[in-house]
């Protein structure tokens, strides 16, 4: 069994479950956030070296303002406590997107998190916030333009320089749960030889039983590259 390096994962379905179950949107966002603590110890512990997961999009900050409140509350929690436990599991978190979007106690927060985790070497946790792959394209080509490097000059290794995950390796699968089967604009640049995977589970569902079968599903596949 050929356990992929870089894992990325949608987190998908976190309202659909709560509604199935009658419960109320934020124990659904609740429910998702305990899950991801624990997938993300059994991907580690199994062997996957970099996880990244789209936690929130610059989409969903149109969501109801009650809602997203709920969610920041969220990531405060993730980035002044949980983060205690995964510097001792010695994982290295960093933060995908445009953290400027966030109040500045959380950018500060998220800043901090970063500091204290960067000497982990069991394993890379990326977490996209406020994240989305044509912003991400964007705001690299600005980087690029700024340092007043000629047109000619640009080539793919430049770009992939100075995109968020740079000096990472692209994701070698990436799993949307919900059975939504689209990328909603995840590692837009990274993912074009990603292998996908749509569970019809939803993410406060998604068991680390799951995460092997998705496994399992990459190893039966061929990766080519674009060769015969």
């Amino acid at each position: 069994m050929k356990i992929p390096q870089h894992i990325g994962i949608i987190l998908d379905g976190n309202r659909r479950w709560a509604r199935a179950k009658g419960l109320p949107t934020f124990e659904g966002h609740r429910q998702g956030f305990e899950n991801l603590k624990k997938i993300s110890q059994y991907a580690f512990d199994k062997g996957i070296k970099i996880l990244t997961v789209y936690a929130f999009s610059t989409e969903n900050w149109d969501r109801d303002k009650q809602e997203v409140a709920y969610l920041m509350g969220l990531f405060r929690l993730l980035v002044n406590k949980e983060i205690n436990s995964l510097t001792k599991q010695g994982i290295k978190v960093n933060f995908f997107g445009r953290i400027e979007d966030f109040d500045k106690d959380l950018q500060k927060s998220i800043a901090k998190a970063q500091a204290k985790t960067k000497a982990g070497k069991n394993g890379i946790l990326n977490i996209c916030l406020s994240y989305g792959g044509r912003d991400e394209l964007v705001r690299a080509f600005r980087k690029i333009v700024s340092q007043g490097i000629n047109a000619d000059k640009i080539t793919e290794d430049l770009i992939s320089k100075h995109i968020d995950s740079a000096g990472l390796p692209d994701p070698d699968m990436i799993i949307r749960t919900s059975g939504e089967q689209r990328l909603s604009g995840f590692l837009t640049w990274q993912s074009i030889y990603s292998e996908f995977y749509f569970p019809q589970i939803d993410w406060p569902a998604f068991s680390s039983r799951d995460l092997d079968l998705a496994i399992e599903e990459y190893n039966n596949r061929q990766r080519r590259f674009g060769a015969n």
